[in-house]
């Protein structure tokens, strides 16, 4: 729980960075795409986002990793589009078709809010890209008014670099995606183009500011968790992004390292990915990450259950 007085510290930040934020909403780079539409005007680019926010679904959410979900859950808020369009998505109800509510600043600080009364671990922010200015002016009102959770930022790591640096300060745990270790795969399963230099770029300014993470009593306070979800075919370059990792942040970054692909939207119209991963495709990463000497964090075993009432194929529209 934050104090009082850290809490001013993240009103004043927030302050002192939403000019500049709401300034990308006239010339949109909020992500690496970079599609420079004036969403303020009402134009709309690659994520079909406008100025105002939209959500799905929030609530306590426990398929989290462990020390986010903790008891009560993690208090997850899903936002409406994405600046990626992965084929293989098992949001894509919400985050490729755009199924959601328009709602206010004060209606998301009051969401957040509630997630504190009913007890969850903290505030995570799934797929936040696209609304940045918005969401740091919400949380800028919530701080102001008691919010003491972390708050975790939850993205597919397609951000841009200049928008993870004026989190700052605001953001206590990064919890990113690390998709692929090849732009042309980006590019044909997710329609992400740059997608490897930019993911790299950002994900070691995420480890500048917040560390190794911080665990106490069992739940998350601050740091870095780098998600890497194993695709079929060797199309994610998992074992590479490894090496990247090891290299440039280090063996002691927490990796969630998942087996769990399951071909669900578009997958199945591409034969490289119509099926889960194979025992030989996960020991492959499982005896990388052995090599390289990583030792925090978790890894799904091979053919764990997909449990699809984690999916937002499941989630149910809750505003």
């Amino acid at each position: 729980m934050y104090k009082a007085d850290y809490r001013e510290e993240k009103v004043m930040r927030a302050g002192k960075v939403l000019h500049g934020l709401q300034r990308s909403l006239e010339r949109c780079d909020l992500c690496a795409r970079e599609c420079g539409v004036n969403r303020l005007k009402g134009e709309k680019g690659f994520c079909s986002s406008g100025a105002e926010l939209m959500l799905y679904s929030y609530g306590p959410h426990h398929g989290e990793e462990p020390p986010l979900s903790g008891k009560n859950g993690s208090g997850t808020i899903f936002f409406s589009h994405c600046s990626m369009a992965c084929v293989y998505c098992q949001n894509h109800k919400f985050s490729y078709h755009g199924a959601g509510k328009t709602i206010t600043i004060g209606d998301l600080r009051d969401i957040m809010l509630e997630l504190q009364d009913i007890g969850c671990h903290n505030i995570n922010l799934v797929s936040p890209t696209h609304y940045v200015p918005p969401i740091v002016e919400a949380l800028r009102s919530a701080w102001s008014v008691g919010l003491e959770l972390p708050v975790v930022y939850n993205t597919g790591g397609y951000d841009s670099p200049h928008i993870i640096k004026d989190l700052e300060g605001l953001v206590d745990i990064y919890l990113t995606d690390m998709r692929y270790a090849s732009d042309s795969m980006s590019t044909r399963y997710s329609s992400a183009p740059g997608y490897m230099s930019n993911n790299r770029a950002i994900v070691s300014e995420m480890f500048r500011q917040t560390g190794t993470m911080e665990i106490s009593q069992g739940l998350a306070h601050r740091g870095l968790i780098i998600r890497l979800l194993m695709l079929p075919d060797g199309i994610s370059g998992t074992a590479e992004t490894l090496e990247f990792i090891s290299r440039e942040i280090g063996k002691d970054v927490y990796l969630s390292v998942m087996s769990q692909y399951y071909p669900v939207h578009k997958a199945l119209s591409y034969k490289e990915i119509a099926r889960k991963i194979s025992r030989k495709e996960h020991e492959r990463v499982t005896e990388k990450m052995c090599e390289l000497g990583f030792h925090k964090g978790w890894v799904q075993p091979f053919e764990s259950e997909f449990d699809k009432d984690l999916t937002g194929e499941n989630l149910q529209a809750n505003i």
